[in-house]
């Protein structure tokens, strides 16, 4: 919440001195949050919203662009909504504003979208319609595997409209219906950052994004170390049952094992922690890991023959419980 609020307290800031742009902007604002209503018989329009700046913008817009006076109301918030919510109502000449926002075609009949002449604008207006929307309705995550930036629509007609003109600013949008509402979701991170910034929000864009790209650090990292963890606990274990099995294999033998076999089991025995390539160097002469490894092969295939022909447990016996065996 805090995320969105930051968004929406810049967006406020925003002012475009074209008609075409605050049009459209007002337009989309009045049409994600509220509409149209009937009051005692008379066209109403009625935009409700969360921040009594944008309630006080919204109702200067319509004054200038209109010339019409808004009332504003606060409004009794309920147990689902947390926060003040305001009231942009006009009632006395609703019906006229209606028809000039495109929220009544000329039958007297509500758009159920948002009306065509402004989804197909130019890019700025289609960057207003956005702003207004998401003024309106919208939420925006932090980064994460969850994040998302979110607008309610009030109708199906309504999301697609937003769709088609996220799409052609460049940025891919979705509209889903959760619990019955439609809505329009933009997930992936460099598309959220990307309408933050056409929106206008440009400083919670920059700070969006270096909180993504501090986050997939942090992300990299954990992993990387958890790898390594995962790495060192395996060789660790390896190396454990490895020399348990050695020890094991030459009590089995005995006097019997032939020396080159000796050599390796006693280098391993001796540097327990030593890689194979390491072993190698230790020799004389030296060996290749590829010879070592073969070397203790071999002991232990020697001794688990000579155990299983005695009837004596062979060198996994040596493994403690609590060690995988190598």
């Amino acid at each position: 919440m805090a995320l969105t609020k930051d968004v929406k307290a810049e967006l406020i800031e925003v002012r475009d001195p074209r008609a075409s742009v605050r049009v459209a902007e007002t337009t989309a604002l009045l049409r994600f949050a509220g509409g149209l209503h009937s009051i005692a018989g008379r066209v109403a329009v009625e935009a409700e919203v969360d921040d009594r700046r944008l309630a006080i913008r919204t109702a200067r817009d319509i004054a200038e662009i209109y010339g019409v006076r808004p009332e504003l109301a606060r409004i009794q918030s309920s147990g689902a909504r947390d926060g003040e919510r305001f009231a942009v109502r006009i009632v006395q000449g609703g019906e006229t504003l209606a028809r000039q926002t495109g929220l009544l075609d000329m039958r007297r009949r509500p758009v159920r979208g948002l009306p065509n002449r402004l989804t197909t604008g130019n890019t700025v207006e289609l960057q207003a319609i956005w702003r207004g929307a998401f003024l309106a309705a919208g939420t925006v995550s932090e980064p994460g595997r969850s994040a998302a930036l979110d607008v309610a629509c009030p109708s199906g007609e309504a999301g697609m409209a937003l769709v088609g003109a996220a799409h052609r600013i460049g940025v891919a949008a979705k509209q889903r219906e959760v619990r019955g509402v439609p809505r329009v979701v933009i997930r992936d991170a460099e598309a959220i950052r990307q309408m933050l910034q056409l929106m206008g929000a440009t400083r919670a864009a920059a700070n969006w994004d270096e909180l993504r790209q501090r986050r997939e650090v942090r992300a990299g990292v954990n992993r990387l170390v958890n790898f390594d963890d995962a790495n060192l606990r395996r060789s660790a274990q390896a190396a454990v049952a490895a020399c348990a099995r050695v020890e094991r294999a030459l009590e089995i033998l005995g006097e019997d094992v032939p020396g080159h076999l000796r050599q390796a089991g006693e280098l391993r025995l001796a540097h327990r922690d030593a890689s194979l390539d390491e072993l190698g160097h230790q020799a004389d002469p030296p060996l290749t890991k590829d010879a070592v490894a073969g070397r203790i092969r071999r002991l232990l295939a020697m001794a688990d023959k000579r155990a299983s022909a005695d009837g004596i447990p062979g060198t996994e016996s040596a493994v403690p419980p609590s060690v995988e065996s190598a």
